[in-house]
């Protein structure tokens, strides 16, 4: 059988914290306005979006508190690490996110930061609705549970 031809991404950095501590409702993939030392230092993989979040200003939609260092090989033309990045998205997905930001009292939040096929960043953002902290409790019981059992399954042979 032929193996599959898989989407060959590059992921630069993942928000694992993303899942756990928020219900996952709606999931779009935003392209991000960047300089050229900011796609440099990614290419290098080093970033982070743990403690980013994005949201709008104005009618456009920005990703907030992303850290992307400075690249080292730049001089004087590097940019700021914590600058705010401007979100390519559909006018409809942003009517849709403010909608949902504003009057459904939802957040967005950035799960993944990847190179696609063609070469260029794009960021996976969600609608979600943060957990409550029994709902934080059961996905640990169920993840601890799939692992206990695939261990069991395993030593059965």
């Amino acid at each position: 059988m032929a193996p599959k031809n898989e989407p060959k991404i590059k992921v630069v950095a993942e928000n694992r914290r993303g899942r756990f501590d928020y219900e996952i409702l709606d999931t779009f993939e935003a392209g991000i306005q960047l300089t050229g030392t900011e796609v440099k230092s990614l290419r290098a993989a080093k970033a982070t979006i743990a403690e980013s979040y994005a949201g709008p200003n104005g009618e456009e939609f920005f990703l907030f508190n992303c850290n992307i260092p400075e690249y080292l090989q730049a001089n004087r033309f590097n940019h700021e690490p914590k600058r705010p990045r401007r979100l390519l998205l559909h006018k409809k997905e942003i009517g849709r996110l403010i909608g949902a930001v504003q009057r459904d009292g939802l957040t967005v939040v950035p799960l993944k930061l990847y190179f696609n096929e063609q070469g260029r960043a794009k960021l996976q953002i969600a609608l979600a609705r943060g957990k409550k902290l029994h709902d934080k409790r059961d996905t640990e019981k169920k993840r601890d549970w799939q692992r206990d059992q695939a261990r069991i399954l395993r030593d059965r042979g």
